[in-house]
């Protein structure tokens, strides 16, 4: 009996769902008797101008078909993700680590005084509260700047990528093809990092499902190192139609997309995040690893690792 797994993939987490969408393309879901349907995110909150205070924007964002029941797995940041499984109504769980490495940059206007980290002092850096761009670019700072001197400010990440042209934000958290786009565009590269990303899964998704999906992203993420620039169609096309046609192929530096097999989620890195978390008051719950980690960490036979 083929198994149907709902999940993100289209529009802007192209990036993060490259190795399901190259899976699903090669028939490798279909050889595990998995039927995988992409789901495009949605966000109920809009920002109708920028805001200083990420309490009062929702952290589930742009994940709500998943907390309707019309998802059933999705990817993002580490730190996003024990955010949206303490919050989830629907009882979210941390399946494991994404097999997508994320690639975070903070961009200035091009020649703005904004060329290196300790420049930023104070300044507005805009980011997408919640979603990776926020928490990396904190961490990026914390080595150069005192707390009380990072200034991030929420924005989608278009009237982020604006607000840096337009000279009301001195830079912008961006994620790839957006950092391809800003450095055609001019853009000047302040530091740039990687990350780690968590899958999260409604309660009553399986180990025996997800170890078929494992194994059919395993392939893919092997397909995916091999020839990274046959797959860039789905990163150029995950921009805003607005910049369509601004950026191809040979823009981008492949050593920047770095994909991984899955792996499980451990203790240790559970621990470290979530303590980071809390240091910056980014989440004031005291979750457990055993609360929000889908029955300990999943191997990738599915079963659970002692």
């Amino acid at each position: 009996m083929t198994t149907i797994v709902r999940t993100e993939g289209i529009g802007p987490s192209a990036i993060f769902a490259l190795p399901w969408l190259v899976a699903d393309e090669h028939g490798y879901f279909a050889d595990e008797d998995v039927r995988v349907e992409f789901v495009e995110n949605r966000a109920d909150q809009r920002l109708a101008k920028p805001v200083d205070d990420h309490r009062l924007v929702d952290s589930i964002r742009n994940h709500v078909p998943f907390e309707e029941g019309q998802v059933d797995v999705y990817r993002a940041c580490e730190w996003g993700q024990i955010r949206r499984a303490a919050d989830s109504k629907r009882g979210a769980k941390i399946l494991g680590k994404r097999s997508s490495v994320a690639v975070m940059a903070l961009l200035s206007a091009p020649g703005s005084k904004y060329v290196y980290p300790q420049t930023l002092a104070g300044a507005p850096i805009a980011v997408s509260y919640h979603n990776g761009n926020h928490y990396a670019a904190i961490q990026m700072l914390e080595g150069f700047l005192e707390p009380d001197e990072i200034n991030v400010v929420g924005y989608h990440t278009l009237e982020g990528y604006r607000a840096v042209q337009r000279g009301e934000a001195a830079a912008v958290a961006l994620a790839e093809p957006w950092i391809t786009l800003a450095e055609k565009q001019g853009f000047q590269k302040v530091i740039e990092t990687h990350y780690a990303g968590l899958e999260l899964s409604s309660p009553d998704f399986t180990a025996e499902t997800y170890a078929l999906c494992n194994r059919a992203i395993g392939r893919a993420v092997t397909d995916i190192n091999a020839d990274k620039r046959r797959y860039l169609h789905y990163l150029i096309d995950a921009l805003p139609d607005v910049f369509a046609g601004e950026i191809g192929q040979d823009d981008f530096h492949l050593p920047r997309l770095r994909y991984v097999q899955p792996e499980p989620y451990t203790r240790a890195e559970f621990e470290r995040a979530h303590a980071w978390m809390r240091r910056w008051k980014l989440i004031d719950t005291a979750d457990t690893y055993e609360e929000l980690v889908f029955a300990g960490p999943i191997t990738e036979q599915g079963t659970e690792k002692s």
